[in-house]
């Protein structure tokens, strides 16, 4: 049987960023080639990054990526790299008219480079409609399979939705005698998705018949966290190998795989309409793969479920902060425990020299709070400094005469105006501290505790930010370091401190139970009557349904931040404003 040397480029690709991605496109080819690799593939639409959204719609950014694509080609043949095949996704364009899509449409498209030229175009096939993603309003699916016929060896393509969708080029796949299944995604991170990823992996190389390689970007995109993860598994399902979550690497395999057959027309119609395209490669990196020298590919340790989320929010919060151009963070700490699980991330993702905090007390903070906060300064190092804003809150008290929650709601606005001051000054990025617990009920201040460009633990229910905070203080233990949380701030009743002797408590169920319930209707898409069936106090639940329905307006003007979830509050879970309906 032959052997082919494959190998897997899980890399970051930055949104718009064309240049740079085919920068590094070069970058990872030449390590490849180093590493004797005899196919490199890089993730979908590593040229322009992704999702691109209405970037889609620009005839100026389609071409400017098409044309890097040709350019492209050319220099990897230039320095020395065109005789090793490349799969790499860009944007592209249709080439005929499709049913309401005039011909120039736009086409999530992979391309094959080989020896200065690109010798192989496809488009994506099956166009994800649901939860983020939104393909049908830009893309106009492909109808090929292409197969890439190397060293005696026949490589099936095929790109994300393809494979996560029932026949298509999965099946295409079989009928056309395929030895190996190559898919590039960019499949973003949820929990528990590196299980649901490994099953369909597993199940769609059954279906097809031949080892299947999977191969997903890492980093961040605005609210979306991809996390790598890729893999390669034999017909029979077994893990051939596997890549870290979270880290950009180039996974070498080396695979034993059948001989092509000379059975298969090419032009020949598959199932679902698609059309066989073969392109055969003669020449390219030749003898035993790696010049005789055997891949060595070592199992990484699978990431606990705390891990993986901490993970995806540090990543999450890493490139929103890398990518928009700021070098530094600031945050408004005040010896909760939102906010210091807050600066734990953002000293983890960037470094405690580039994260800022202002501990910023009013008449109502604890002496214990405000301790807490430069306990946990000290522990990480980041820079601290204190503004109390008693002399602000003074002159509007005096000025206004405020009472009940006005009063309490100005002196969250008080620290969101000061965070600005100082951002707009120091040119820091101002992260917001809200949970996903808080955002579902409204338990927030407009233009207070939610200023801020980057929401780190947005999509964060407060009973995961408790576990969280723990695992994060147990890591530091293992490793002999300090533990960044201090344990009041983990152990205390969550608070305002906007009112004498408030806590959480007073106005909201507590968090286990109305973290189950809020898993249950936003997460779930249960109905109130549903919810209580399954035995929770029905007047506490349409208590928390109503709260969850009268706060869209508030989270509509939530920053962004990463999703961790099945549904996170924006992308995923479109409501209207202004909306008289009501369950129960």
């Amino acid at each position: 049987m032959p052997n082919l040397r494959l190998a897997l480029s899980q890399t970051d690709p930055w949104v718009g960023d064309i240049a740079r991605n085919c920068d590094e496109v070069v970058r990872w080819t030449r390590q490849a080639a180093e590493a004797g690799a005899q196919l490199v593939a890089f993730p979908e639409m590593a040229l322009t990054g992704y999702p691109v959204e209405d970037l889609a719609l620009r005839g100026s950014f389609v071409e400017a990526s098409r044309s890097a694509l040709v350019e492209l080609a050319v220099r990897l043949a230039a320095e020395g790299l065109g005789e090793l095949p490349v799969l790499v996704g860009y944007l592209g364009r249709s080439e005929q008219a499709k049913p309401n899509r005039p011909a120039g449409s736009p086409q999530n498209c992979a391309a094959v480079l080989h020896r200065g030229e690109v010798v192989n175009r496809f488009a994506k096939h099956y166009l994800p409609n649901y939860g983020v993603f939104d393909e049908h309003r830009y893309f106009v699916p492909g109808d090929q399979l292409s197969v890439l016929r190397l060293h005696g060896v026949d490589v099936a393509l095929a790109i994300c939705e393809d494979i996560w969708q029932d026949g298509g080029r999965v099946s295409a796949a079989r009928e056309a005698g395929a030895g190996l299944l190559l898919v590039i995604n960019g499949s973003p991170y949820e929990r528990n998705k590196d299980d649901a990823r490994l099953e369909l992996v597993q199940r769609r190389a059954a279906e097809a018949g031949c080892p299947l390689a999977y191969l997903n970007m890492v980093g961040g995109q605005d609210e979306l966290v991809f996390d790598g993860d890729s893999l390669v598994v034999s017909a029979e399902g077994e893990v051939i190998a596997r890549a870290p979550q979270f880290e950009e690497t180039l996974l070498l395999v080396d695979l034993e795989l059948p001989a092509a057959s000379a059975n298969h027309t090419d032009g020949l119609l598959l199932v679902d309409g698609l059309r066989l395209v073969r392109t055969e490669l003669d020449g390219g990196p030749e003898g035993e793969p790696g010049n005789g020298k055997q891949s060595v590919y070592e199992p990484q340790p699978r990431l606990s479920d705390e891990a993986e989320i901490y993970g995806a929010l540090v990543e999450g919060t890493r490139a929103y902060v890398r990518k928009n151009g700021f070098g530094s963070v600031l945050i408004g700490l005040s010896g909760g425990i939102d906010s210091a699980l807050v600066a734990a991330i953002a000293v983890d993702a960037i470094g405690a020299a580039n994260v800022h905090c202002v501990s910023m007390p009013s008449r109502y903070s604890s002496q214990h709070s405000r301790d807490d906060a430069a306990e946990l300064a000290e522990r990480t190092g980041l820079n601290f400094r204190t503004v109390p804003i008693a002399p602000m809150f003074d002159a509007y008290m005096e000025a206004l005469g405020l009472t009940g929650l006005a009063e309490e709601n100005l002196q969250s606005r008080l620290r969101g105006t000061l965070l600005m001051a100082i951002s707009n000054q120091e040119g820091h990025l101002v992260l917001a501290p809200g949970n996903k617990s808080e955002l579902a009920v409204g338990y927030s201040t407009l233009y207070g505790d939610s200023v801020g460009a980057y929401g780190p633990i947005k999509d964060v229910y407060k009973s995961l930010i408790f576990r969280l905070s723990r695992w994060r203080n147990e890591l530091a233990e293992e490793r002999g370091e300090v533990p960044p949380i201090p344990a009041n701030t983990i152990s205390k009743p969550p608070s305002a401190e906007l009112r004498p002797d408030q806590v959480d408590t007073d106005s909201l169920p507590d968090y286990d139970l109305l973290d189950t319930v809020l898993d249950l209707y936003v997460e779930g898409d249960q109905g109130r009557d549903a919810i209580v069936a399954q035995g929770f106090d029905a007047a506490v639940v349409d208590r928390i349904v109503r709260l969850v329905d009268t706060a869209e307006y508030k989270r509509r003007q939530y920053p962004p931040g990463p999703k961790i979830s099945r549904k996170g509050f924006g992308r995923d879970r479109r409501l209207p404003i202004t909306n008289r309906w009501r369950q129960g």
